[in-house]
């Protein structure tokens, strides 16, 4: 008889064998709890991962969107920028001499042609700047000369007075005030017209 009959009984009631069935312990709420919030804070990450990816990824995109539409600071297309200066062979010069100095219209003429320039009038300066040209000299032409001529021979002279009048050619007048005493260096003006010709693009937008 096994150890696990009970006395008295038998037959089919007997119980043979050494294994008996297990109970098992029921399962704590508690645990359970806590399995469920970390499953909830696992698929918290997943997602918050999730989004980080897409905005890696696709925030660029909308970035450079927003950019293009408030405007950044990204230089100009080539299209837009300012036409380049003319060159020292199409500006004609009128070279005038403002002070008590002898022969020096006709010394800077022969400069400024060595230099490229085409060369118009040369002599002394009309009464109405003739000995009352303080600086260094005064530059004269029509307005369109803010365009370019300004600009180039500005490179040559420094300190000249800029001044515009009715006429209707392109020539300009130089003309020298006492402050003259030379022009720039030819390699400091040849450096000079050299960024002249490469402008830097305005921006398109607000920085």
């Amino acid at each position: 008889m096994s150890m696990l009959t009970p006395p008295g009984m038998g037959g089919k009631y007997r119980i043979t064998g050494d294994k008996y069935p297990r109970m098992r312990r029921p399962r704590s709420l508690g645990r359970i709890a806590v399995a469920a919030v970390a499953a909830l804070v696992v698929l918290g990450l997943g997602g918050w991962g999730t989004l980080q990816l897409i905005d890696v990824f696709g925030g660029d995109d909308e970035k450079t969107a927003a950019g293009a539409q408030k405007g950044d600071c990204r230089p100009a297309a080539a299209a837009s920028a300012a036409p380049p200066p003319p060159k020292p062979s199409q500006i004609t010069v009128n070279v005038y001499n403002a002070t008590p100095r002898s022969g020096l219209a006709k010394s800077a003429a022969d400069e400024l042609k060595k230099r490229g320039f085409a060369i118009g009038k040369v002599g002394n300066a009309p009464a109405a700047y003739d000995k009352k040209v303080e600086g260094a000299g005064v530059l004269l032409g029509s307005p369109k000369s803010h365009e370019g001529a300004f600009a180039v021979l500005t490179t040559q002279v420094r300190g000249a007075q800029l001044k515009t009048d009715a006429r209707k050619t392109a020539d300009v007048d130089l003309i020298l005030g006492t402050a003259f005493k030379d022009f720039e260096t030819k390699r400091q003006a040849d450096a000079a017209l050299a960024v002249l010709a490469k402008p830097v693009p305005a921006p398109t937008g607000k920085c």
